[in-house]
């Protein structure tokens, strides 16, 4: 299974309770994915996923408020045959219970906004966006390369209402239409941890928090190769520079004609071509020479490779 499925599969196992924020999670789960019918006069809900847990969730939350029958049905899907969609459908009590739920107005029309009523507390706040995920949502797996939670909305009203309330809790969400509807999106680690902690997917937040620490050792340590292989490129550049102009020096000068300062670096970076510069600062006068006295003697010592190359080297 999917890292955004064993998250949903955990949501939907919260105990069912009389309190009203489970009503919140289920007005959204049938705004979201429910489809309603009128024949011969009669209303009709049905319900399709082909998660078997979120059609399970929303049968328990239909019948434990509601006390009324529901047919179930399995088919396979229709192109790949591979996955199983599970049906709910409502025949009895439709209008009554979709009025209850803020989703049906008077006129039969579906309210696209959410009712006040569904999220005046945060506990309701928390349900309506759990049974908003459970319906429309999806999230990368953290060790996937970038961190990303959507979920998809097929009115733009509903999605802004949906950014609005993700927003009450500081989680920097954002909207973008789609081909087939809206999606409202976040894409910060931190705040996707807190979007899983508070819609109550514990276990799903404790491999997210795991998985996030060992990625950004992962980065840390990758970093610090890259510095440290910089670093090293960096050196030996400067060494070789050093080398080249030392060799000139000795080959139309003479290294015994410089002065005895410059002629002991000079000579210990041919020994040593490959020391950094602290290594070779340490090892010249009793360690007594700094780094930044080093560099000073080496731009002496380029100072006049350069001026042998150009023919106006005069000796002091």
């Amino acid at each position: 299974m999917s890292y955004a499925s064993d998250m949903k599969k955990e949501l939907t196992l919260i105990e069912i309770t009389k309190d009203r924020e489970f009503l919140s999670e289920l007005s959204a789960l049938i705004k979201m994915n429910g489809i309603l019918t009128i024949a011969n006069g009669r209303l009709s809900l049905s319900f399709q996923t082909e998660n078997a847990s979120i059609a399970r969730r929303m049968y328990s939350l239909i019948k434990y408020f509601y006390k009324v029958h529901i047919n179930i049905s399995v088919r396979k899907k229709l192109k790949l045959k591979k996955n199983n969609v599970y049906i709910c459908r409502l025949d009895q009590d439709v209008k009554a219970i979709l009025t209850d739920l803020y989703i049906l107005n008077d006129d039969y029309t579906m309210r696209l906004d959410i009712a006040e009523e569904l999220i005046d507390t945060e506990e309701k706040k928390k349900a309506y966006l759990r049974g908003a995920f459970l319906a429309g949502g999806s999230i990368n797996n953290p060790r996937t390369s970038s961190y990303h939670m959507e979920i998809f909305s097929y009115y733009e009203e509903h999605n802004k209402e949906l950014m609005e309330l993700l927003n009450s809790f500081n989680l920097n969400a954002r909207s973008l239409e789609r081909k087939k509807g809206f999606i409202v999106y976040i894409k910060e680690s931190e705040k996707i941890a807190e979007f899983i902690n508070l819609v109550g997917a514990y276990q799903a937040l404790f491999q997210f928090e795991d998985e996030r620490i060992v990625r950004d050792i992962n980065n840390s340590v990758n970093r610090m190769q890259n510095c440290d292989m910089a670093n090293m490129n960096k050196t030996v550049n400067a060494s070789a520079k050093q080398v080249e102009d030392i060799n000139i020096i000795e080959e139309r000068l003479g290294l015994d004609n410089l002065d005895d300062k410059l002629r002991v670096v000079a000579e210990a970076r041919l020994k040593y071509p490959e020391y950094p510069l602290k290594e070779i600062a340490e090892m010249i006068e009793d360690g007594k020479l700094s780094k930044s006295g080093l560099n000073h003697r080496f731009r002496k010592i380029a100072k006049i490779a350069k001026e042998l190359k150009e023919g106006t080297y005069q000796p002091k």
